[in-house]
């Protein structure tokens, strides 16, 4: 369900802002990103770029939080920077969305939604995801038959 933020989630943004500004780089860090454990505490990443190879800033914050034990992740954030230099909520990619389904399923998001800032639930941003067959109870149909 898109919903507003709440006091909590707008300390996550100014998390991941704080990082943003302290961080960034044109080329090496783009995008910074703070993550909620179920605990309360906040998990940040920040995007690594080179030449070839980029890591997602929300991938990072996911890392992290894996790597100090959180059990669960409840909401996250990314943030970038405008062409006006402001720093700005900026929405996850597939990549960084199919990694919260792996870590976070029921994970609440800070997106863009057409320039106000909402909450959203994974389902809401990726309702139709890539699944194993064994991970679902349907088999769909066979198109070529008619139905």
């Amino acid at each position: 369900m898109i919903r507003k933020p709440t006091t909590a989630d707008r300390e996550l943004y100014s998390t991941a802002r704080r990082l943003m500004e302290q961080h960034h780089d044109p080329e090496l860090h783009q995008v910074a990103a703070a993550a909620r454990g179920d605990d309360g505490q906040i998990y940040c990443g920040i995007h690594l770029g080179s030449r070839r190879v980029n890591v997602c800033a929300e991938s990072s914050a996911v890392a992290n939080a894996v790597m100090a034990g959180a059990e669960k992740i409840t909401a996250i954030v990314a943030v970038c920077k405008n062409d006006q230099g402001d720093v700005i909520v900026t929405n996850p990619c597939g990549v960084c969305r199919e990694l919260m389904d792996s870590y976070a399923d029921d994970i609440s998001i800070m997106i863009d939604s057409a320039g106000e800032v909402t909450m959203a639930s994974l389902n809401e941003l990726m309702p139709h995801r890539w699944m194993f067959p064994h991970e679902n109870d349907w088999t769909p149909n066979d198109p070529s038959i008619s139905q």
